[in-house]
């Protein structure tokens, strides 16, 4: 009796398993509509976000990527950190930088680092990021980069790592000038510490969704105070100000996600 119940537990906890790793094949695409800014005027700005690709544990290939993206138009690209932990990732994070280049991004690809990143000892980390450089992107360490649209400006603000300890708000706003001020940063808990500093819109990851969210994602708490504010996952205001959360797109730990999917978002912001 003892023997057939241990066989069905070990069925059914291979079943759940099998299932929750499934769950990161299963992306979800996402687009979130950002109005109510007189900035832009009468321009469009589409901006693909990608975060915590985390290639240590990621189930969607380059070539699913590139199913997704391929197809639209993209203006600016925003990653926002958490891309590996160990050094012989990197060259694995060169396809997906390929397919994201291929877009052809009008205003270009830009990218803040997370605290996995930060795992990488010190010419480990150079070497990653002259690899997002070489590809393309503009990676930003406390500062901003200021674009032209048409005449109206653009400020793309790189917040370093807030969990790290590494962010500086004051330095990377440094010198701005008047303009949409798009910040992006990898640790959302900063919102809560920008109060004196204005944001359009802010785009970040860190928490996957919770990547186990059931019944409720009690293993994030220690992860900061927006968690207990029950803001773990996508589009929400503080001071008025939005912001988001991506899910991210690979996981940490264990290749399962349980109430949560990879997420690839598509920003419209008119």
């Amino acid at each position: 009796m003892l023997m057939i119940l241990s066989i069905i537990f070990i069925a059914v906890v291979t079943a759940l398993f099998y299932k929750a790793n499934q769950n990161t094949k299963d992306v979800a695409i996402n687009t979130i509509s950002l109005e109510k800014t007189n900035k832009l005027q009468n321009d469009h700005l589409t901006i693909l976000h990608l975060s915590d690709i985390h290639l240590e544990n990621i189930s969607i290939t380059p070539k699913m990527l590139e199913g997704i993206v391929s197809k639209q138009s993209i203006d600016l690209i925003a990653l926002t950190g958490d891309y590996l932990d160990r050094k012989r990732s990197i060259p694995k994070l060169i396809p997906y930088l390929k397919i994201l280049k291929k877009t052809k991004p009008r205003y270009g690809i830009y990218a803040v680092f997370g605290n996995h990143d930060y795992l990488l000892r010190d010419n480990h980390f150079e070497k990653l990021k002259k690899t997002l450089e070489e590809y393309g992107c503009n990676t930003l360490q406390n500062e901003h980069v200021t674009i032209d649209m048409n005449g109206k400006k653009v400020n793309i603000i790189g917040i370093d790592d807030y969990s790290t300890k590494r962010s500086n708000v004051k330095k990377a706003y440094a010198g701005i000038k008047e303009g949409f001020n798009l910040v992006l940063t990898h640790d959302p808990n900063i919102v809560l510490d920008m109060n004196n500093y204005h944001y359009d819109y802010l785009l970040s990851g860190h928490f996957h969704g919770g990547q186990i969210h059931w019944p409720k994602p009690y293993h994030l708490i220690k992860m900061g105070k927006l968690v207990r504010m029950n803001m773990v996952k996508g589009l929400h205001y503080h001071n008025g100000k939005p912001f988001y959360i991506s899910e991210g797109l690979g996981q940490t730990g264990v290749n399962i996600r349980v109430g949560s999917r990879p997420e690839v978002t598509f920003h419209q912001i008119s």
